[in-house]
Formats: C-alpha cells, sequence, structure tokens
C-alpha cells in the first residue's frame, strides 16, 4: 500500500489558501467574467479591468504556485514505495519606479516565498548516509520555509546599456540562468548553485548584492556581480535576516552573454567564472600533504574557491504560422575547483518542443540527460574515513560510501491546460543515485504544476 508522505503545513497552507482564491475568484467572477478565463494570465482574472489599470500605472502584483509529487516506481536506496510532495508559494510585486514617481528607466522587486512538503530523494532514492546530488523535486530544498527572496533595486542608464541592480537576490537571477521546466534539479535553474552550494545561493535564498551589466551591442552584453557569501542566510530562522552577521567572504561572478537569432530564431549562449573570497576546506589532504581522514589532522585551507560554467539555448526550427512552436535544444556545463568541491565537472542537454500538435499548440514535450562527475580527491577521502575505521561492508551503518558518478534523464509532457496552468507529468531516470554503485537504478513518476492566481 503506497504510503503518502504530504506534508501537513504544506496541505493546511495549500487548502486555506485555495480555499481563499476559489471565494475571490467567484466573487471577482460576479463582477467580471475573465476570472478562471482559460486565456487570461490569472486564474482570478483582471479583477474587473483593476488589475490591467494597475499595471499601466506601474504596480504588478503576483502570486505564484509551484508543486511537485515525486514516487519511486522502482529501484533506489529504499525500495519501498511511496510518494512525496513538495511546493512552493511565492508573493510579489514589481514597481515601475518610472510611472510611478518619474524615475527614467528605475524599478523595485519584492517577492515573498514559502516552501513546504518532502523529498522523494532524500531517503526512497539516494543513500542518507551521503546523499545525493541531484532531487527529483527540484522545488524543495533550502529550508521549509518562509524566506524574503527578492528586495532589490534596479536602474538603466546611457539609453538602457548600462543596467545596475543592487539589494537582495540570489546569482541565479541573472548569472547561469536557465528555465525550470523540468522537475530535476539537474535541468532547472543555475546549475552553478546545485554543485558549489555551500558558497552559491540560488532562488529562494537572497543575500546583498550588486549587479553590473553594459551592453556592448543589441545582442551582447557582459555583467559582473558581488555577493555576500553567508552561510547563516540558509538557516530556517533567517530568511528575513538583514545584518551582515556571519558573512565569510564575496562571490565575484562575471559573465558574457550573447544573444543572437540564428536564421531568425532566438537563442541564449553564456560563458561565467565565479571567484570566492573565502577560505574553503580541501576535500582530502591535511596542511602537511597526507589524507586528513588516515592523519587525524585538520583539513588544509584554501584561500579561495573557483570555475567556470557555459550554457546555450537555441531554437531550430519553426512553424510558419506560428514562431513559437518548434525545435529547441540546449546544453550547460559547469567545472570546478579540485582542491575544494566534491563536484568536478556537470554536464548536461536536452531538447524541447513547443506546440507539437495543432490542436496543442501551447502544450511542450522535453527530454534531457545530464552527468554529475564527483571529484576523484572526495572519494578518496571516503575511502580513507572507512579505512581510518576500519569498516569496509556497505551494509555496515557507520561505512561511508564512496561516490562516483551519476546520470539522470528526464522525460515530460507539459498539458498548457491554461494560460495560468501547466501541468508536466513526468518520467524520471536515475542510474547511481548519489554516485554510489551500490543503489539500484531508479524510476521516478513526477508531476509538476505551475500557476498563477
Amino acid at each position: 500500500m503506497p504510503d503518502f508522505s504530504f506534508s501537513r503545513d504544506s496541505a493546511i497552507s495549500a487548502l486555506r489558501l485555495l480555499g481563499g482564491c476559489t471565494a475571490l475568484g467567484f466573487a471577482t467572477y460576479a463582477q467580471a467574467a475573465p476570472a478562471f478565463d482559460s486565456d487570461s494570465p490569472w486564474m482570478l482574472g483582471d479583477w474587473n479591468g483593476t488589475r490591467t489599470e494597475l499595471a499601466e500605472k506601474g504596480y504588478d502584483f503576483k502570486l505564484d504556485y509551484t508543486g511537485e509529487m515525486g514516487s519511486n516506481l522502482h529501484g533506489g536506496y529504499d525500495h519501498d514505495r511511496t510518494a512525496r510532495y513538495s511546493d512552493q508559494f511565492g508573493l510579489g510585486t514589481h514597481l515601475d519606479l518610472q510611472k510611478i514617481l518619474g524615475w527614467d528607466d528605475a524599478e523595485f522587486q519584492l517577492t515573498i516565498t514559502k516552501r513546504s512538503g518532502n523529498n522523494i530523494s532524500n531517503d526512497r532514492i539516494n543513500d542518507p548516509r551521503v546523499g545525493g546530488f541531484t532531487s527529483a523535486q527540484e522545488v524543495w530544498g533550502r529550508g521549509q520555509t518562509t524566506r524574503l527572496t527578492q528586495m532589490w533595486y534596479q536602474q538603466k542608464f546611457f539609453d538602457q546599456k548600462l543596467d545596475i541592480k543592487v539589494g537582495r537576490f540570489g546569482e541565479g537571477e541573472d548569472f547561469n540562468s536557465f528555465p525550470c521546466d523540468f522537475q530535476n534539479l539537474a535541468f532547472c535553474g543555475s546549475q552553478v548553485g546545485n554543485w558549489v552550494g555551500g558558497i552559491w545561493y540560488n532562488w529562494p535564498v537572497s543575500q546583498w548584492a550588486l549587479r553590473v551589466k553594459y551592453h556592448l551591442t543589441p545582442e551582447l552584453y557582459a555583467q559582473v556581480g558581488a555577493y555576500e557569501q553567508n552561510p547563516s542566510n540558509l538557516d530556517r530562522g533567517n530568511g528575513f535576516k538583514l545584518s551582515g552577521s556571519g558573512t565569510q567572504g564575496a562571490v565575484l561572478p562575471v559573465e558574457l552573454v550573447w544573444t543572437p537569432k540564428l536564421n531568425g530564431l532566438p537563442g541564449e549562449y553564456r560563458a561565467g567564472y565565479y571567484y570566492s573570497s573565502a577560505k574553503a576546506s580541501d576535500v582530502y589532504k591535511d596542511q602537511n600533504g597526507q589524507p586528513a581522514a588516515l592523519s587525524g589532522e585538520a583539513y588544509r585551507s584554501a584561500s579561495s574557491k573557483h570555475g567556470v560554467w557555459f550554457g546555450a539555448q537555441q531554437q531550430v526550427t519553426s512553424l510558419a504560422s506560428d514562431h513559437s512552436r518548434g525545435l529547441s535544444v540546449f546544453a550547460n556545463a559547469t567545472m570546478h575547483d579540485k582542491k575544494t568541491n566534491a563536484i568536478d565537472n556537470y554536464v548536461q542537454a536536452g531538447v524541447v518542443y513547443k506546440g507539437p500538435f495543432d490542436a496543442r499548440a501551447k502544450d511542450d514535450i522535453g527530454f534531457a540527460l545530464a552527468r554529475v562527475h564527483v571529484n576523484p580527491a572526495f572519494r578518496k577521502n571516503a575511502e580513507a574515513s572507512n579505512q581510518a575505521h576500519a569498516v569496509y561492508d556497505y551494509d555496515d551503518p557507520s561505512f561511508l560510501p564512496p561516490q562516483d558518478t551519476e546520470y539522470s534523464a528526464e522525460l515530460y509532457y507539459g498539458v498548457h491546460v491554461a494560460n495560468w496552468l501547466t501541468v508536466r507529468p513526468n518520467l524520471q531516470y536515475i542510474r547511481h543515485p548519489g554516485g554510489v554503485d551500490q543503489v539500484d537504478d531508479a524510476l521516478i513518476a513526477g508531476i509538476k504544476i505551475q500557476s498563477s492566481f
């Protein structure tokens, strides 16, 4: 009998919000038909024209919801079949300060998020002794709590060629950015933050930051950033922390972005480098160059941490009747400091086809593959730890499984139910979950729901 483990807080929050939204929606519907209209971008419609009127004056409000279910159909660390659900509510406002205050090319963004639920990857797919790298439910993570996710001011100068953003936000908003239509974390969002998450904080975590962008041409821009590296921002109780206490250094990313139209079809190509000024620990050796797990000495310290990334997205086909429909390809790769990082490289590639059928012109199909490779020094450290404790049996609870390479694949079909609701059932296949050879390959069924109220 499947054990459906849903978060009580998540369920209560969802019911309360959906109940409230439904009541408000019916009240709105009595005044204006667009509420629940499939052509509206919002479930609650245009509030009898009020929403459009506010937007024209510079006030834009959003209430978004993402929910993800994952069920282990086969394999994984624990074969006991179950299902887990995780979700996120996002409440935000965007202010066009040129319309509101007359400040040319100025805007402000404020967003609060709440995450709840559980993740099938944590104890069913991955070996809990070492955890995993990817996640079958990307919306889970960084503390199931309420956070201040965005609070920034943006100003453009010189006919919008120079763009400066300052406030609280994450690196992945601007650097190494990537869409999040897939449910597996290996195909969703900024990938640098997935493999050096100890220093690079993706959504929904925010930190004090500055980003400066300059357009060299209409299709080419360069940008540089400075982000507070403060691990205390990850704590569940610090979702609204604004002080800089606990700061250890700064993450400094630079990136070149090219957005051409090849044969009239849009593309985006990114190349970047990041540098962390905070001290980092070696993953294997002590100060004397010996395995720290065997010597008992502290792991040696490095003065910095660094890495690079590359990303590409390109639409390659279209329909004469609708250029938004067609095939797009994408690929991403990251490489990281082998002395201090558990993952030394990651590669990913996939395809998305939008509008596969004339009758379903806004649906989409996606397929992707990813490879996550563990730093050999990190693997040697696990082997040295087992040697130091004289533990060699995988089934021994104190055994630390050495990790190597994990492979992930996902196939989804996105059903465009309405302009405010998309449902994406998906199948995921994980080979060597967590990079542990002894863990059975896993097959996961998922459903991703994206809605805007």
